[in-house]
């Protein structure tokens, strides 16, 4: 992931969970957003309610090798719309950045199931109510 500006707290904490849920996530900061943008070497998407919506966009999300999914926070500067290859559009209503991007996600590949990725120290234990994690390794 990519986070301008550079928030090494952030990066810090996002780190400490990747550690504990296993799966393989890295947080560079990055002063200049738009050299990020410019340099992709795949399709560069802009998660924004003002896009096009998912179907219109599917096809060519589909057929991207490597795409680069960009989420802007209150204030988007409109250079980003500019740039961007498509604005798609999860929903056409004020939306999570996280939630965009696992709608995306999901849509493009598949919802992930109940088995913990490679690396993993907790692992969820699904259940119909209450919250359960156990610990790798062990059986409760």
């Amino acid at each position: 992931m990519f986070l301008h500006p550079p928030d090494p707290k952030l990066a810090a904490r996002l780190a400490a969970v990747g550690r504990g849920w296993g799966g393989k996530f890295e947080v560079v900061g990055v002063d200049d957003w738009k050299s990020v943008v410019r340099s992709s070497p795949g399709l560069v998407v802009h998660l924004t309610m003002y896009g096009l919506p998912f179907e219109q966009l599917a096809p060519r999300l589909e057929r991207a090798r490597k795409i680069l999914l960009v989420v802007g926070g209150a204030k988007v500067p409109p250079e980003l719309y500019r740039l961007a290859d498509a604005n798609l559009a999860v929903g056409h209503q004020p939306h999570s950045e996280v939630a965009a991007v696992a709608v995306v996600l999901a849509r493009l590949r598949g919802v992930p199931g109940p088995r913990a990725p490679s690396g993993a120290r907790k692992i969820v234990v699904p259940q119909a109510r209450g919250k359960r994690v156990r610990t790798a390794g062990s059986s409760t």
